[in-house]
This record gives C-alpha cells, sequence and structure tokens, in this order.
C-alpha cells in the first residue's frame, strides 16, 4: 500500500551558485557528514548535492510535511546499497513521522528513483507500507 509519492527537481547550476555564496553553512544545512564525504569523492560535487537536495525535497512531500512538523534536512540521508540502489535512512523528525504513517504489523519500505542530466536532477521517492516479515 502506498503511504505517501514526491517528487524534486533540481537545478545543479542553482546548487552551483548557492555553493559558491554560502558553501560550508548550506552543506552543513542539507547534509549529513556521511553525504558530505560521499560529495567529495566525486568528481562533480555540485550535482552530488544536488541529488541530495532533490532526494531529501522529494522524501519529505512522501511523508505528507515537507519540512515541518519536526522533519529537518539532516534527519533523511541519501544513500546506497551495495548494489548501487538509491537508500533514504530516516532519523529524527523524519523517522517519528514515518512511524505515525505506518499502519500496525506492517513496515516501511521507501523507494528512490534518481537521476542526473546536467543541469538537472530529479527524484521520485515512494512510500509504501509492506506486511513485516
Amino acid at each position: 500500500m502506498i503511504l505517501g509519492l514526491g517528487t524534486d527537481l533540481s537545478d545543479i547550476r542553482r546548487i552551483e551558485k548557492t555553493l559558491d555564496r554560502f558553501a560550508d553553512r548550506f552543506v552543513e544545512r542539507i547534509c549529513t557528514p556521511k553525504e558530505q564525504e560521499k560529495a567529495k569523492r566525486r568528481r562533480n560535487t555540485p550535482a552530488e548535492y544536488s541529488k541530495c537536495f532533490a532526494a531529501k525535497e522529494a522524501c519529505a512531500k512522501a511523508l505528507g510535511t515537507g519540512f515541518r512538523k519536526g522533519v529537518y534536512w539532516r534527519d533523511m540521508e541519501l544513500g546506497n546499497l551495495p548494489s548501487g540502489k538509491p537508500t533514504m535512512n530516516l532519523t529524527g523528525g523524519a523517522a517519528k513521522r514515518l512511524f505515525e504513517l505506518v499502519p500496525k504489523g506492517m513496515e516501511a519500505q521507501i523507494d528512490i528513483s534518481l537521476t542526473d542530466e546536467y543541469p538537472l536532477t530529479h527524484c521520485i521517492v515512494i512510500i509504501s507500507a509492506v506486511p513485516m516479515t
């Protein structure tokens, strides 16, 4: 059962300008230390931050709150499985909101589709409830 759907389109050029203007202040507000490390290892750091930004925006929309009701940027961490599949780990207010959405006897599944083609990054997040295993 789908509990939430979110999508976001981010302009990498906008992230580049934001990094030029605010640098660490922007990165510290949006990204977890793990996400920052990953972005710094990439050839195109602004594109990596753009993916992170779009994924978190889409996830906040899928949660049905946006960045309100205790849901903050750093409560969501974009990562990857060993296969490369994108994942989203929720903590804090985002995890609390997710818990409120999931019916008893079910567990949350977060599916992410993430792509970038300069100058744009696009992300779709689907939050589903699946039977506990």
